[in-house]
């Protein structure tokens, strides 16, 4: 008999199977709600209901997603905005951190700044892009600045908060234990923001993808972005529609990939 049978009770295992048995109702729930959506789009645009020149249709998608797939062209756009929003997380991860742990650091900066990146924050992202564009110029350099300000300063905020709300008791241990600041940062505030710092991070890696393509519409000329601008300009809807599934896979996939990094760090 397996071992781990001998540990399970009969309760358990009932809750568990049942448990399992939610999940695949949950599944099949989601699957049948996709199918039925596509189902229903695609019956509207054969009966006349919905114009497919305007709003496309699923068959319509899979051609125009096959078409770009034999002169690899809709691999290079997807392939530069990903490419674009993982540096961009990248930056945004590094430097959040960073200027956090220095506010954290220094009390009166943070007073000073607090301001500054309250109004940076809350400020319209999409207002900055065209000064962007002439201070930067039209290339890759002003899609990543304009993706990284869109998260980095609530980023900022965010973990800055977390930091400062540290046990205070755990602070006053380590300093009695003869301990430092750097102590105090290493043992005690980075470790226990480290759930904060993913869950983070699980916000900023959609974000940049925001970010990135704000940018695209208007400074690339390749990427998801750019093919949904293209699309609508020259009523190629089949374009933006596809564009349009493919952020929604792409920002899905970005998402569960953070969150395979949050239960590695759990474990």
């Amino acid at each position: 008999m397996d071992k781990n049978s001998n540990t399970i009770s009969p309760g358990q295992k009932a809750y568990l199977e049942a448990e399992h048995r939610k999940h695949l109702r949950i599944r099949l729930g989601r699957f049948l709600l996709l199918f039925l959506f596509l189902m229903l789009w695609e019956a509207s645009v054969r009966l006349g209901l919905l114009n497919d020149f305007i709003f496309s249709s699923p068959t319509r998608i899979v051609r125009t997603f096959f078409t770009m797939a034999e002169d690899r062209s809709i691999f290079l756009h997807t392939g530069i905005t990903i490419g674009e929003t993982l540096i961009s997380f990248l930056l945004v991860t590094v430097l959040s951190a960073a200027a956090a742990v220095l506010l954290w650091k220094c009390d009166t900066l943070a007073k000073i700044l607090e301001p500054c990146l309250v109004i940076l924050n809350s400020l319209p992202k999409s207002a900055l892009a065209p000064v962007l564009i002439v201070w930067l110029g039209n290339n890759i350099r002003t899609i990543i600045v304009a993706a990284v300000s869109i998260a980095v300063f609530g980023s900022i905020i965010t973990l800055l908060t977390g930091f400062l709300e540290t046990d205070p008791e755990k602070i006053k241990l380590i300093y009695s234990l003869g301990g430092g600041e750097r102590d105090v940062m290493m043992k005690v505030m980075i470790p226990g923001s480290i759930p904060l710092l993913v869950s983070t991070m699980k916000v900023n890696i959609g974000l940049c993808l925001v970010g990135v393509i704000i940018g695209e519409f208007l400074a690339a000329n390749r990427g998801l972005g750019y093919l949904i601008i293209y699309g609508s300009q020259v009523f190629k809807m089949d374009y933006v529609i596809l564009s349009i599934v493919i952020l929604c896979i792409v920002s899905a996939l970005l998402y569960r990939g953070v969150g395979v990094i949050e239960r590695k760090v759990g474990r």
